[in-house]
């Protein structure tokens, strides 16, 4: 079986790392990039099979960059995540297709659970 491969793409350093720890912790492969450019750049040399994806990213919003990454490899499932939500940034999240939306200010379980429920024990990972 392969690994589960999980990319993070999130300015908040704090965050990313905290994740990237916490994944690391549960037995999946985690890369984690700070902008858009670097991840899209691992997007075309690797492939993932999940991406948590900030809206907000120096570049673009990542409700934009979602159909970019979709573009690129459809198969991809896309986690994505806020600090500040509203029923119009939920409403253009959702536009997207995405598996699921997370808000930071919940706790970080909540995360880890839908990571969980999309990988499966058992069948730790989908293959590529």
């Amino acid at each position: 079986m392969k690994e589960c491969r999980i990319l993070i793409v999130d300015s908040d350093r704090r965050f990313r790392e905290d994740l990237v720890s916490a994944l690391i912790r549960e037995g999946y492969y985690v890369t984690a990039c700070k902008c858009l450019t670097e991840a899209l750049k691992c997007i075309v040399e690797v492939s993932w099979h999940c991406i948590i994806l900030d809206v907000i990213l120096p570049e673009m919003k990542g409700y934009e960059a979602a159909s970019i990454i979709k573009n690129i490899d459809p198969n991809i499932t896309i986690i994505m995540t806020t600090e500040i939500n509203s029923k119009e940034l939920e409403a253009k999240v959702r536009e997207q297709k995405i598996y699921y939306y997370f808000i930071k200010s919940f706790n970080k379980e909540e995360i880890m659970l839908a990571i969980n429920c999309l990988f499966p024990s058992g069948s730790r990972c989908l293959s590529l």
